[in-house]
């Protein structure tokens, strides 16, 4: 009989027991990816996978969502050389994600990338992502850590608890500064406001009145570029980039 090394045992590799090396594997395959592709700078869009174009009823936020992104492909394409652009990256699915790589196809499909997730149900991967730029996770807070480690803004259109949960970790990981400080826009005016009193949590002081300045409330895309543009400048400036 044919011995097995451990490292090529998959009734071992997919144990309890080797729960560690899954998550290590997780972290050092899209670091090493990320690398071999060039890939620094990314905008996260975050929003719902059911999100879907020309709703029957309600605004139309997966086209905004599209125009949005590729308007910001068709500024960092004009802007920034290959090796600073800024990539567009999701979840990978349907929905919001979705549109936004079909938005940043538009101008380059190459700047799409796809953190995926293993769900039983709504995620599967879009058809604008590269196959080298389609990843696919096991561990949730493995796919955050890559979403905080390429992030250098992020966009969360109205999504339901996966949506919300990223958010607040986002946010919560810029307000203790384990995060770098960066652009977070929540679009869609009337969906955040009705949905959150932010002021709420300052005036009682469960958070500060700085903490209020972490996001901005942006309700089209050209008071979002004009938002996120200047703040993505600054990370471009002498002695920051």
């Amino acid at each position: 009989m044919e011995l097995i090394k451990a490292y090529k045992n998959e009734e071992f590799l997919m144990s309890e027991e080797a729960r560690a090396i899954r998550i290590l594997a997780e972290y050092m395959e899209p670091a090493r990816r990320f690398k071999k592709l060039g890939i620094r700078n990314a905008v996260i869009f975050f929003g719902s996978a059911r999100t879907r174009a020309k709703p029957d009823l309600g605004r139309d936020f997966y086209t905004e969502a599209a125009d949005f992104a590729e308007k910001l492909a068709r500024w960092t394409t004009e802007s920034h050389g290959q090796g600073e652009r800024y990539y567009v990256c999701t979840g990978g699915g349907p929905g919001i994600m979705e549109a936004a790589h079909e938005g940043a196809a538009r101008v380059d499909r190459s700047l799409n990338i796809g953190l995926g997730i293993s769900l039983p149900f709504e995620q599967h991967g879009n058809p604008h992502v590269e196959f080298a730029q389609a990843l696919e996770f096991h561990y949730f807070f493995m796919r955050k850590f890559w979403f905080m480690n390429l992030a250098r803004a992020a966009v969360i259109f109205p999504g339901g608890f996966g949506t919300m949960d990223e958010l607040f970790e986002l946010l919560t990981l810029t307000q203790t500064g384990k995060s770098a400080p960066m652009p977070i826009v929540l679009y869609g005016r009337e969906f955040w406001e009705d949905l959150f009193d932010f002021r709420l949590l300052a005036d009682r002081k469960l958070i500060s009145e700085k903490d209020l300045e972490l996001f901005r409330i942006c309700d089209s895309i050209d008071e979002a570029m004009g938002y996120l543009v200047p703040e993505l400048e600054k990370y471009h400036s002498p002695g920051t980039a």
